[in-house]
């Protein structure tokens, strides 16, 4: 027992480590609830500066005395400085707790307390009473939430607008390097690679401008609400003051401006901006398939492009390449999708005053943006950064291709363009042997017709 203290909460006494700072609430949570991954650490370091907004704003509104909310703030300073190694120390609960957060929330308050006891025992700061002063659970939580999730998308976009950038440097190098053109995994007309980026680039603003055009949702704060939205206990002007402080913190424009009941019963927000991230993760998937089937090879594959060698691909087969950073954000990509379906779900489980899916939605979420986040910019620096073409390879497929024979068309007709292609594809010859064997095309008329570069109509659509 001399390694345990005991404490007391409204359920009867509990024993805890000395060394800890947490407090009743968070040992019992600890152990009704050991499954599963902890609390992502940017809630905790949100529910800390709310809670120093907080008490900042009672001390103004004149419901906290000054002693108290400077030590309050005073304990949160010193809890902000430490690695996060050592923050995550004393917030061990799991995000499969109760479904309001409310665990996590005393887990903060408490341990708040315990370290305000720390730099001064003679002022008694209360988890609840104290800390917790005007808040409940229900609202600090989703707003923790929503704060978290709206740096994480600052993070993702300016991650996306990097390989935004690297992709528009190929396209722009490569505008007229001409390669055969693919639909249906067969082969089609030509185009060129500067072409086929730009619809990757297109692909990507496009996604880009989505996450941009819903965020705003994301800034509505939930604070003020209280247990069920009515702001019962809050002071009037608590929650604009808090709102105003975590705008600063972060550098976004929060607002407390909002419909109190929405903010705890829904996270209809967080299920629209999530969804435009899957949006990404398909667009994403598409594009690194695309880059990894094109290396492909590289002498049994595709082998039109060459990508970097970051590490040995294989621990049998000397000198391979694998894709790797197609690999890992596609990966990236699926884990995303499936996270799109949890927070759906979650999203939907508003009953009555308050949805009880909170921790696991912003888990999923939260993962998602920094999944889509770190494997972006592997796949930038690392992938698109050193991809190069095999022109010879692109010119040689464009030559065998009998797609070409497109461009005769207008001149001799779709027909006869048809039989020239079976032709040649029956006896294994090049179209240009079986358009004049036809006896339907000259040799200069081939060549002035058959021109691939002119075909992608490249210098009017650059």
């Amino acid at each position: 027992m001399s390694d345990y203290r005991v404490e007391e909460d409204t359920l009867g006494s509990v024993k805890i480590l000395k060394t800890a700072l947490w407090g009743p609430q968070t040992e019992r949570s600890r152990h009704n609830f050991p499954t599963g991954q902890f609390m992502p650490l940017p809630i905790i370091k949100a529910l800390l500066q709310i809670k120093r907004a907080a008490a900042r704003a009672n001390v103004e509104e004149g419901v906290l005395s000054k002693e108290k909310g400077g030590l309050i703030i005073k304990a949160i300073v010193s809890l902000l400085e430490l690695s996060d190694d050592e923050l995550c120390k004393d917030f061990p609960l799991k995000v499969y707790q109760t479904g309001s957060g409310t665990q996590t929330n005393m887990n903060v308050n408490e341990v708040i307390a315990h370290k305000a006891a720390q730099i001064d025992a003679g002022i008694k700061i209360l988890p609840n009473d104290d800390v917790n002063h005007g808040q409940s659970s229900n609202d600090i939580f989703p707003t923790a939430m929503n704060i978290t999730a709206s740096a994480a998308v600052q993070k993702l976009k300016k991650s996306l607008l990097s390989l935004i950038a690297e992709l528009k440097l190929k396209q722009n190098e490569y505008w007229r390097v001409v390669k055969i053109g693919r639909t249906h995994l067969q082969d089609a007309t030509p185009l060129t690679f500067g072409q086929e980026v730009s619809g990757w680039v297109s692909m990507l603003e496009h996604d880009f401008s989505y996450l941009k055009s819903l965020e705003s949702t994301l800034l509505e704060l939930a604070i003020g609400g209280t247990a069920v939205g009515t702001g019962l206990n809050a002071a009037p002007h608590f929650a604009e003051k808090v709102a105003e402080s975590m705008s600063r913190v972060y550098g976004l424009n929060f607002t407390a401006d909002t419909n109190k009941f929405a903010g705890l019963a829904a996270h209809s927000g967080l299920n629209v901006v999530h969804g435009a991230m899957k949006t990404l993760a398909a667009d994403l998937m598409k594009i690194a398939n695309d880059v990894r089937f094109l290396a492909s090879g590289p002498r049994a594959g595709y082998g039109e492009l060459n990508i970097p060698a970051n590490e040995p691909g294989s621990s049998i087969m000397p000198g391979k390449v694998n894709p790797t950073q197609a690999e890992a954000i596609t990966m990236a990509a699926v884990r995303v999708m499936g996270n799109d379906v949890v927070v759906d779900l979650a999203s939907s489980q508003g009953n009555f005053e308050m949805n009880v899916y909170k921790p696991v939605l912003i888990a999923a979420f939260l993962e998602s943006a920094n999944l889509l986040t770190g494997t972006l910019n592997g796949f930038t620096e690392k992938m698109i950064h050193g991809l190069t073409i095999n022109a010879s390879r692109m010119k040689e497929l464009v030559d065998n291709s009998l797609m070409t024979v497109t461009a005769l068309s207008p001149h001799i007709g779709y027909h006869d363009s048809a039989k020239i292609a079976q032709e040649a594809q029956k006896n294994g010859s090049t179209l240009r042997k079986a358009a004049l064997k036809s006896g339907k095309v000259t040799a200069s008329q081939f060549d002035e017709w058959v021109d691939p570069l002119k075909m992608t109509n490249s210098d009017q659509n650059q």
